[in-house]
């Protein structure tokens, strides 16, 4: 299996077989993979059933407003909307595939996660509809939906962009008297400052377990050569033999031993982290572009106060210093969906430029996969700042690879067979 993943990015997830996974996915799909037609004629009447992770009160009403004004357009439907927050989502979803209940629509990340869905064929083969020179592909981020891609075929429908920053609060940098770190050893330096100032450096939250995870993931992207984590992403060629992988892990404690409250941030959910860096009790939160608005949102700490920059490499890093954790998350349409084009249909209109640009802005501040989906000036600064380093990294790394794919004669992928987007895969 060849998984073009969005931004060159690994998972500790990839590393310790994700078990997990669907619970049986395989098991219980449809007897032989469905292929969305391109064709087939769009039956405007019944029920289209959609499982987001838009459970959070902050992000609720976005498809909720888009259930109801596709509803106006389309009287004779009936959108029935079941949201989960990011950890709910995950046991509801494995509740719905054990009892053969998947809905018409339904929430995914990229990687081995939504690669299960694929496997048990419970998710439908977009490529004719979704594909690049398709109507609908043309208006989606060509690299978004392709992290999407498994087996050299399209399942996924990109909603918005991701990618993972240290969040910081200026003001509380410049009464430490400490800038932005170029390095780790100068992040770690920032901190030693930041505890003496008496505020925690930054709020680690890790009672999921994932957020440990996105730093190891970034770490090991900048110790491990690529090459080597392609191999090693790979069972059947796998060896961990690199000293990146025990140079990274090193570095994760040193940052959680010098930066954070310690042991006890096992005990504490990233969203008390998150809020302890909105409250201004903390200098850093390490988050994702799409947590940039609601750091701001209520709290002590205010838009103009609110910085970003990459989590730093280490100084002697033999791997990737410029890449970035991070890739889109998106939505499946099931193979056992009894009207196939309509739950296509509404989510081409979810994806619609206009709906875009309201989930890019503020309260949503989730970045819109699609072309035209966003306006930089109804925006939160920060997240079209963020956005713009994404676009950097995606154009240095396609050029590059561009000349290395022409003389393989492969194709363009912007991250290694087999790595993982997320934590969920654990």
């Amino acid at each position: 299996m060849k998984t073009n993943t969005f931004l060159s990015t690994t998972s500790l997830g990839s590393l310790v077989a994700a078990a997990f996974v669907i619970g049986g996915v395989s098991g219980a799909g449809a007897a032989d993979p469905v292929v969305a037609d391109p064709n087939a004629a769009v039956e405007y009447s019944g029920t289209v059933s959609v499982l987001t992770k838009f459970g959070l009160q902050q992000l609720s009403p976005f498809f909720v407003n888009a259930a109801q004004e596709y509803e106006k357009l389309h009287p004779g439907v009936k959108v029935e909307l079941i949201q989960e927050s990011d950890d709910s989502v995950k046991g509801k979803t494995k509740a719905l595939v054990a009892s053969n209940s998947l809905p018409d629509v339904y929430f995914t990340w990229t990687g081995s996660w939504g690669e299960n869905f694929v496997r048990g064929n419970r998710a439908v083969d977009l490529t004719p509809v979704i594909g690049p020179e398709t109507e609908w592909g043309k208006t989606l981020a060509n690299a978004a939906v392709s992290a999407f891609q498994y087996n050299g075929k399209l399942y996924g429908i990109p909603l918005y962009l991701d990618a993972k920053f240290m969040g910081y609060n200026k003001s509380l940098f410049e009464k430490a008297g400490v800038s932005e770190p170029n390095t780790f050893d100068e992040l770690l330096g920032a901190c030693a400052a930041l505890r003496k100032s008496g505020v925690t450096p930054v709020s680690f939250g890790n009672k999921e377990g994932w957020p440990g995870v996105h730093y190891a993931g970034q770490l090991l992207a900048y110790n491990v050569p690529q090459a080597t984590l392609e191999k090693d992403f790979v069972p059947a060629t796998a060896e961990f033999a690199d000293p990146g992988y025990v140079a990274s892990l090193t570095q994760f404690k040193k940052l959680i031993d010098e930066c954070s409250d310690g042991s006890g941030t096992n005990g504490s959910s990233y969203a008390t982290a998150l809020q302890q860096f909105s409250n201004g009790q903390s200098a850093m939160y390490y988050q994702e572009i799409i947590e940039f608005d609601q750091a701001t949102a209520d709290g002590a700490l205010k838009r103009e106060d609110f910085g970003f920059f990459k989590l730093p490499a280490p100084a002697d890093a033999k791997g990737d210093v410029k890449s970035i954790e991070g890739a889109p998350e998106g939505y499946m349409i099931s193979a056992a969906s009894k009207n196939i084009p309509l739950a296509i249909d509404f989510m081409r209109f979810v994806t619609s430029a206009d709906n875009g640009k309201v989930l890019s802005a503020p309260p949503y501040g989730q970045p819109s996969a699609t072309v035209g989906g966003y306006s930089a000036d109804a925006m939160n600064p920060a997240v079209v700042d963020g956005l713009k380093v994404i676009a950097d990294f995606l154009l240095s790394h396609a050029l590059a690879r561009h000349g290395q794919s022409a003389a393989r004669g492969g194709s363009l992928a912007f991250g290694p067979p087999g790595a993982d987007r997320r934590h969920h895969d654990t």
